[in-house]
This record gives C-alpha cells, structure tokens and sequence, in this order.
C-alpha cells in the first residue's frame, strides 16, 4: 500500500499530481521506485536531472570517469569547476542541489562481468547512458538474468536510437538487445563520438526520453517501446518507430 504525500511532496510535484494517469498515487510509487543510471555523460545528464526532478526515491549513478572538458560540449549535469572531479561525485550533488528530498547513490566503477549482478540487483530499473557495445551487451544479459527492465539509447552525430528491453515478459515475443543486434560490429567501422562529433542538444533529446519512458513503465502508463525501436534525425527534424520481433535463435533470450 502506497503512503500519502505530505504536504511538501504535493507541492513540489503538483504537476504530476494533477495528471489523471500519474495523481498521488503514481507519485507515491515513483517516491517508492529506484533506477540506476549508467553512465553520467551525455545520455545520462539529462536522463538523471529529469529522473530526480520528477521525484525517483532512490537514484543509483555509475560512471568510472572524471569530467572533462571536452564533456561540457554535451553533459549538461557537469560545470566548469568540475573538470577532473569524479562524474558520479559532480551528479550527486548537482541532482541533491536540485532535488533534496530523494536519495543519490554513486558508484564510481566500470561494470564487468564480476560486479553488474551486484551492482543492479538492488534497482527496479536500469537505464543505459553508455557508450560502448560491451556495457550495452553486459546490461542486456544482466537485465535478461534479474528480470529488469532496461531502457537503452545511443546517439552520434545528428542521430539517436531508443528502445526499451524486458524479454521476460512476453517470451519469444519481446526482444532483448541482442535480437536486434546479435554480435558487435567491428569497432572500426562503427562511428563513435569522440571520432565523428556529436551534436549537444541531441544528446538531451534522446536522454530526456530515456527518461519518460523509464517513468511510463514504472507507473505502468501509456505504450511501452518494448518491442519497438525508435529512431530520430535532427537534421531531418523526424522519428519514426519500428517494430522488432524476438530472434528466436537469440543465444541469450529464446526458449531454445
């Protein structure tokens, strides 16, 4: 049973409260919810903020990185008195100076084969902010493992690509990461960021609806992109959403 917001609670998130498919109710339960965010770079800078913003009781960030000044471009949780302050330090009290009232746990590592169960298990639900095939792999079959929904985007240049991933509940039905992307591509021909640029604000874009779709599925409300991928163009000011289908070979998610 969800507990009444007190008086200060109904004031800061009047908003939400307002809402007919969040209300008291919805608000309680995201106060009660927790979410880890990997990654507090460009995907992970506006997820956080609007995470805490909206009242995310418990807000685990893990990043192993210290702010640079090449980040500032994009990372809009870090400021110029941070460059070569810890990311996960510089999150915790830019979110805590934003939000009080909600708890920032920070877990300056890299995720490996030999922490990710431990360091997920504790969350209801993971979001991907990170930059690299090999944590997008490991998250995927940590979340498959936990039953964890994970909500993941990637971005470069003027592009950004979004899904939500929870194969456990519709098997054979709902893909995991690795239906759609089965073996990672040769990393010499997979553009990156730090190589190719990116545009800022599409960082924001693609991190800010991260973030809505992370409360739609912990309140359970609207259309969950679960089974879909969605795609966005900056220059072409469009996104469009594809249906993708569990691979029923997928050596990580089939029933085989």
């Amino acid at each position: 049973m969800m507990r009444d917001l007190s008086d200060a609670e109904l004031e800061r998130y009047a908003r939400h409260v307002i809402m007919e498919e969040i209300g008291e109710e919805g608000q309680a339960r995201l106060l009660a919810s927790s979410v880890l965010v990997v990654g507090a770079g460009g995907l992970g800078s506006p997820a956080l903020l609007y995470l805490a913003a909206a009242g995310i009781g418990r807000i685990g960030v893990v990043d192993a990185d210290a702010v640079d000044v090449t980040n500032l471009q994009r990372q809009i949780l870090h400021s110029t008195e941070e460059i070569g302050v810890a990311k996960v330090a510089s999150a915790r009290d830019r979110l805590e100076a934003l939000n009080p009232t909600i708890h920032i746990e920070a877990h300056r590592l890299r995720l490996g084969p030999d922490n990710a169960e431990r360091v997920l298990a504790p969350y209801d639900l993971i979001l991907d902010g990170s930059d690299n095939f090999t944590t997008r792999y490991l998250l995927n079959d940590t979340c498959l493992k936990l039953k964890k929904p994970l909500v993941s985007a990637a971005l470069v240049r003027f592009e950004g690509q979004l899904a939500t991933f929870k194969p456990w509940a519709d098997p054979g039905v709902l893909p995991c990461y690795r239906c759609i992307y089965p073996a990672p591509p040769d990393p010499n021909l997979v553009p990156r960021c730090d190589t190719v640029g990116v545009l800022g604000p599409v960082a924001g874009v693609m991190g800010a609806m991260q973030a809505v779709e992370v409360i739609k599925e912990l309140l359970g409300i609207g259309q969950s992109l679960a089974g879909r991928l969605l795609l966005y163009s900056a220059l072409d000011a469009t996104t469009r959403t594809i249906r993708v289908k569990a691979d029923p070979h997928c050596p990580c998610c089939s029933q085989g």
